[in-house]
């Protein structure tokens, strides 16, 4: 082969050959990715060793992909002479450049270090649930620069990563995927508390969503207008379950007031007075 189509193939599959080696490095990343996925299965009841890992794994996953692809470049770049020469040239000015750059890439240094922040001391995790800006959602995904929360209704929340270090929010999965949840009753003070009891406790050992840790009817205020509240506290094992047991103990305590004792439905007190009592 002649001398002036050698040195263009040779580059050529220099740099074909440095971009299958990257691919290589991103597929055994991958493979080894999924390999812990299907190791650790978030979809077991209690789930908080997976969601601990698979948080970390995403992100670090995330990175070195990243970092894998700057460094395939960089070496490319580099097999060029004319590209050697430029950077022996900017290497005069690297001082300079370099606050520049600081200042330029201040954000984005500072999210990168938020993201290997949340992904070692965890605030959050895939799967956890969250109250975030009045929402409620699932973490679905943690990258270098913002976290993706499933809305219940499934819309997307997308915060950037810095978020979960500088502002509040709450965690319902940080220690435990176990809920408590509450229902409120406003009712006359002639309703019987002890039935209720006896009901609530009914009503949860004939749902599979009660793990049989709280049942509890409590009498926790007297209005101004004329009623007590009665609260119905009762456990489930995450928060899903629990909203669907909060609305079945909602709605079967209605009925069983209605049908027992209506007259303890809430109601409005009127007294009239014969104004022609005192002639």
């Amino acid at each position: 082969m002649a001398p002036v189509y050698r040195a263009p193939l040779e580059k050529a599959l220099e740099i074909a050959l440095t971009i299958t080696f990257a691919l290589i490095l991103v597929r055994a990343v991958n493979v080894l990715e999924d390999y812990f996925y299907f190791k650790y299965d978030l979809n077991k009841e209690n789930n908080l060793k997976e969601r601990k890992i698979r948080t970390q794994l995403q992100f670090v996953r995330k990175f070195i992909v990243s970092l894998i692809v700057l460094v395939t470049i960089a070496i490319i770049l580099l097999s060029f002479e004319s590209m050697r020469k430029i950077g022996a040239g900017l290497l005069t000015g690297v001082g300079i450049g370099g606050i520049i750059i600081g200042f330029a890439a201040q954000k984005s240094l500072g999210n990168l270090l938020a993201g290997f922040q949340i992904a070692f001391t965890q605030p959050i995790r895939i799967d956890d649930v969250l109250i975030v800006e009045g929402e409620w959602g699932k973490v679905e995904e943690i990258t270098l620069t913002y976290v993706v929360v499933n809305i219940w209704d499934q819309r997307r929340l997308i915060l950037p990563i810095t978020y979960f270090i500088e502002k509040p929010f709450q965690n319902w999965t940080r220690v435990s995927a176990d809920l408590l949840g509450t229902v409120f009753l406003y009712l006359d003070y002639t309703i019987p508390v002890e039935p209720m009891r006896q009901e609530l406790t009914r009503l949860l050992n004939a749902n599979p969503l009660w793990d049989k840790r709280v049942n509890v009817v409590q009498v926790t205020d007297s209005t101004k207008d004329g009623t007590i509240e009665v609260r119905f506290l009762m456990s489930a094992s995450n928060s899903s379950k629990a909203f669907d047991l909060r609305c079945y103990v909602r709605e079967a305590m209605i009925a069983f007031i209605q049908n027992n004792y209506p007259d303890s439905l809430p109601k409005r007190r009127l007294e009239l007075r014969d104004r022609f009592a005192g002639l």
